[in-house]
């Protein structure tokens, strides 16, 4: 069994610089990319960022230049540093991991989730 476990995040008064942690533990074959996505009340599940291995990064426009994505590769982690929080940024923060099953296709990934951590921005 894979677990991806968040921590971080909580009530943060508007320009605050929380930072989110993930982790992968358990039966791993080959993490490939990792990010953090979010879900706002009412609203879909979204990428905020992500980074594969390689170091090539991908972030949403709306936190672009204030978040930072970082991972280790060797702890299969990833972080979220958080700057310039606006009451807009709340959600819940998912991790998010590509667990590559087949090493002769990288297409062929399983897609693993943390459990959420919730991010309160107060005005």
């Amino acid at each position: 069994q894979v677990q991806l476990v968040e921590s971080g995040g909580g009530l943060v008064q508007a320009g605050g610089s929380p930072r989110l942690s993930c982790a992968a533990s358990g039966s791993i074959f080959s993490i490939n990319t990792m990010g953090w996505y979010r879900q706002a009340p009412g609203k879909q599940r979204e990428l905020v960022a992500d980074l594969t291995p390689s170091g090539r990064t991908n972030y949403a426009d709306a936190v672009k230049d204030r978040f930072t994505i970082s991972r280790d590769n060797a702890k299969n982690a990833v972080y979220l540093q958080m700057n310039s929080l606006k009451p807009e940024d709340t959600a819940v923060y998912y991790c998010n991991a590509k667990d590559i099953v087949d090493l002769t296709n990288l297409r062929r990934y399983r897609e693993l989730w943390g459990q959420g951590t919730l991010v309160t921005v107060s005005p």
